[in-house]
């Protein structure tokens, strides 16, 4: 057997492991745990941490205001510094959709070792303290929710088992309207998931632990045990910090595909895609060279290697390299058409996936270029330094 037909097996048996060995990742029925609706429904307060939000606030805020919630809950939106009128359009909004109270507070700038939207998170939760919620529901400004979104949070957590769960959290369906969003945002969702499958996660005594931030409800204890924000104060992928701060902390975390909280926000361009991908990438990687060299090897092996070998084959490389190629592509593409299905795009878009995969390792090599040129995790007007970059509040 030649070295290049070695690979193409090795790449194969790594899609038969993927397949079966990955906490199915690839299937896409993770969705709200089954739920009772409580005899009394619990407080919730919602904090919405936002920067230069604008252009998307008057597609999500009024869907907010709108929860037809049966407790007693209420919506503080944090103005982290915007330029562009976000604080005085969101008080607009209330007043002229009504529905749950509407607080707009501003935290100043973030301190060393803070990043933007863990300060204003800080500061949206020190005001709901006061009114001693029972939950927090923390979502994004770009997120917008059906009128039951809040109501069937509340009940999957009070359900889940003994004591219910102390996060409860969905990934947002994302925007796919643009030709780079129908190619880029499903496998986002779909690399994610093969990353923190779905299953394991919301599993007891499992280890993985994320969360989507677009949608996340917390415990209002289990927030003060496991010390959120404060104790991932610079995590620049903080979902995921925030749901290991949880089970680190011994409380049980559910994630899984939103059905009706979509996002609102356009990534109508390739350019603003890799923005999104490559600022935290890196970061994803703890900054470290030998994970970033070991991913894109990952990466090469896994998606790039089969169409390879089917190219090499054809060629005249041999009928096994073609064959094992094939069969390996041919898993791959399965395994992304559910994931296609979910986003109700065309399924010819799943043996394209090698293409996406590629466009994924360069956003991650980029990711840790910008970082070594001191402009990574740089979003909105802000760049953030890697953890221990900084001094530590005492």
């Amino acid at each position: 057997m030649s070295a290049f037909l070695w690979i193409t097996v090795v790449s194969l048996a790594a899609w038969c492991w993927l397949l079966l060995g990955q906490g199915f990742f690839w299937r896409t029925d993770v969705r709200l745990p089954r739920r009772r609706e409580p005899d009394e429904w619990p407080s919730v307060c919602v904090v919405v941490p936002a920067r230069d939000e604008a252009a998307v606030l008057s597609a999500s805020l009024p869907s907010l205001l709108a929860q037809d919630y049966p407790g007693r809950a209420e919506v503080f939106l944090v103005d982290d510094g915007s330029t562009d009128g976000t604080g005085e359009l969101a008080r607009e909004l209330s007043r002229r959709h009504g529905g749950l109270p509407l607080t707009v507070g501003s935290p100043g700038e973030p301190p060393a070792g803070w990043t933007g939207k863990l300060w204003a998170v800080r500061h949206g939760i020190a005001l709901a303290r006061a009114r001693e919620p029972e939950f927090l529901l923390l979502t994004d400004a770009d997120i917008a929710h059906a009128p039951d979104s809040l109501r069937e949070l509340v009940a999957a957590a009070c359900t889940g088992g003994t004591g219910g769960f102390d996060v409860v959290s969905q990934m947002a369906r994302l925007r796919v309207e643009s030709l780079w969003e129908r190619l880029v945002v499903p496998a986002f969702v779909y690399f994610f998931a093969q990353l923190y499958p779905f299953r394991w996660i919301g599993r007891p005594g499992s280890r993985t632990a994320a969360a989507a931030g677009g949608c996340v409800l917390l415990r209002a204890g289990t927030a003060g045990t496991a010390r959120i924000p404060d104790s991932i104060r610079h995590a620049v992928i903080d979902d995921v910090a925030l749901a290991r701060a949880v089970k680190g902390a011994g409380g049980r975390v559910w994630l899984g595909l939103a059905d009706r909280v979509d996002s609102v926000r356009p990534y109508p361009r390739l350019h603003d895609l890799w923005r999104m991908v490559s600022r935290s990438a890196y970061a994803q990687l703890r900054h470290n060279p030998l994970l970033l060299l070991g991913t894109v090897a990952g990466l090469a092996l896994v998606y790039l290697v089969p169409p390879a070998a089917v190219a090499v084959g054809a060629a005249g490389g041999g009928t096994a390299t073609a064959v094992a190629g094939a069969s390996a592509w041919a898993v791959m593409a399965g395994t992304y058409v559910p994931m296609l299905r979910y986003y109700r795009q065309p399924l010819w878009l799943a043996p394209l996936l090698p293409f996406t995969a590629f466009l994924y390792l360069l956003m991650t090599v980029d990711s840790a270029v910008q970082h070594c040129r001191g402009r990574g995790a740089a979003w909105k007007g802000r760049t953030y330094a890697r953890p221990g970059a900084v001094p530590d509040e005492g």
